[in-house]
């Protein structure tokens, strides 16, 4: 009989119980736990699978779970006779930050205080226990929604010794989904106090309790050690270029394939590789999302399904507010091309605007690029980076942030772009002062608006959103150089596009009022250009005739523009 599959439960026990669709990783449990690692964070894109395989820890080793064996019988790990010894042994606590999403300081650690109360009143038996004196009862009654700072900081590691105490064995902390919080306080301006209130709770669960046996902690992101690791001399970092757990989270090509054969889809293999492989942890390729397989499998219509779900607030904003540099090499990869960046894995959220090759770090800890290759250049053989984009469906996330960009002007913009492939330069200003109008502050990374920086960043963020509305029409070029320079930007219409689309060169010029009386003179001088430069030359080596290219200069001054051909 064909399972059936549960979408978005995360519970192991529930799954496992109902017999819902379950692909083993349970030889995750033997692999972390043979690690031997005090403290372990293991970083993966969203719905990953992390959560699943934290309750699957959960359940195998909280005493909780002490007579649910039946739980792991058929699986891996119940192969061996000493894992099925030590199932359900153990004092766990296990918590959860996911939810832990507020938009300020005082809510986002009362969530948390909340959270630690929910994981006292999972042991109501140290309430009334005569192994625990009169003051750590009254400390247990302490731990409420309502506890101050402090009390909140300390309660994880009490709640171990209270453990400790009453099972005679050390506890076991998972930790699911911890820099959610993180995240947010970054997003909505609460870094500062909040990392310091994270990091006195860390601190106190992790570095100085000697009641811990061991931990795992999972995320998205790996926060750097001196945001709020600062003490944790103990904590092993596996990210997703470590070799450790490659296989753990995600599905393997053979999992995927073997799962479309149950579900009678295997003539289904190479529409699902091309819409959802591309994956790679460690050096181990051809990884699957989770998400979108099951999704697939239930509903049989290839979808974006991990991309629609997606919350790319950060993301957003770090793209939509990148130099042209960024911005260029987004466009080399939305073409299909790879880029080579050197940057730190480790994400420090108070330098993300100070650095700026963090953005590329964050969307490959996000899921959203890939590592098609890892050289070590120097004396310091410092990590380069060979980039692209994952998959399809990344691809289709990626265009629906960059239209978003114009979405307060969306009418507008495509009444742009429909002026300009019918070649309507009046109706062209019209539009293109509309949409400026509404957007070149939301591309300006400065405090204040800026007249010099904001339509280079426009004007970038803008090819982007070019290259994604007109992606069957025309091969976007920007930046490229041709003839004796380097053009603005290029559509060459596609081969099947050739002869009903015309071609197109774009010249963005900032007015220079120490060499220009006027707007005017700033087209004149950005047409000028084009022809001198000779930037038809790549468009008429690819067989197009002077008569099918079209010529716009584009003349900036504050939010106005002027459109001339």
């Amino acid at each position: 009989m064909k399972q059936v599959i549960s979408i978005g439960k995360q519970d192991f026990a529930s799954l496992r119980d109902e017999n819902y669709f379950f692909i083993d990783k349970s030889d995750f449990i033997k692999e972390w736990w043979e690690a031997g690692d005090e403290i372990t964070l293991i970083t993966r894109p969203r719905r990953f699978g992390k959560t699943l395989n934290m309750s699957m820890l959960n359940c195998f080793f909280s005493n909780k779970y002490t007579n649910r064996g039946e739980l792991f019988k058929g699986l891996s790990i119940w192969k061996e006779e000493k894992y099925q010894r030590i199932q359900g042994c153990f004092p766990v606590i296990f918590l959860s930050f996911a939810d832990v999403k507020q938009t300020n300081y005082q809510d986002a650690v009362s969530k948390i205080k909340r959270i630690i109360s929910t994981a006292f009143q999972q042991y109501k038996e140290l309430f009334d226990s005569p192994k625990l004196t009169e003051q750590q009862r009254t400390q247990l009654q302490n731990v409420t929604p309502d506890m101050d700072n402090v009390t909140a900081q300390s309660a994880l590691q009490e709640l171990s010794c209270y453990l400790h105490l009453y099972y005679g064995k050390k506890v076991l902390i998972l930790l699911d989904e911890y820099d959610t919080p993180m995240q947010e306080a970054y997003i909505h301006g609460y870094w500062n106090e909040f990392t310091a209130f994270i990091r006195g709770l860390f601190n106190s669960t992790f570095k100085t309790n000697r009641h811990l046996e061991r931990a795992i902690m999972t995320g998205i992101t790996r926060v750097s050690k001196e945001s709020i690791f600062s003490d944790l001399n103990n904590l092993t970092v596996i990210t997703t270029t470590s070799e450790r757990y490659s296989d753990c989270f995600g599905f393997t090509e053979k999992e995927v394939f073997q799962a479309l054969e149950m579900f009678e889809m295997g003539d289904q293999r190479e529409n699902v590789k091309t819409w959802y492989d591309g994956f790679t942890f460690g050096k181990h390729k051809d990884i699957y999302n989770p998400w979108s397989i099951t999704n697939f499998l239930k509903e049989g219509q290839l979808r974006p399904y991990w991309a629609s779900t997606s919350s790319n607030g950060l993301v957003n904003k770090m793209l939509q507010s990148a130099s042209p540099e960024i911005k260029t090499g987004m466009e080399t990869l939305l073409d299909g091309g790879t880029i080579i960046v050197n940057f730190d894995e480790q994400i420090v959220f108070e330098q993300l605007e100070k650095d700026e090759n963090a953005i590329w770090s964050l969307l490959l800890a996000s899921g959203y690029l890939k590592v098609k290759k890892v050289e070590h250049r120097g004396i310091t053989l410092d990590p380069w980076y060979h980039l692209s984009i994952t998959n399809l469906e990344t691809i289709g996330m990626f265009s629906n942030m960059f239209k978003g960009w114009f979405s307060a002007s969306q009418s507008e913009y495509n009444g742009f772009v429909k002026a300009l492939l019918q070649g309507d330069v009046e109706a062209m200003n019209h539009y293109m002062n509309e949409v400026a109008l509404s957007t070149f502050s939301y591309f300006d990374t400065g405090k204040k608006y800026s007249d010099e920086l904001a339509p280079e960043r426009f004007y970038h963020g803008f090819v982007l959103g070019l290259m994604v509305e007109q992606r069957e029409n025309y091969m976007i070029r920007s930046n490229r150089e041709s003839g004796f320079g380097r053009y603005d930007i290029m559509l060459i219409p596609r081969p099947q596009k050739k002869g009903r689309l015309p071609a197109v060169v774009l010249e963005f010029k900032v007015c220079n009022e120490k060499k220009e009386k006027n707007l005017e003179e700033t087209v004149k001088a950005a047409l000028q250009q084009i022809k001198e430069k000779q930037y038809d030359a790549e468009l008429i080596g690819l067989g197009f005739e002077k008569e099918e290219i079209h010529h716009y200069g584009f003349a900036f001054k504050g939010k106005e523009v002027l459109i001339g051909e």
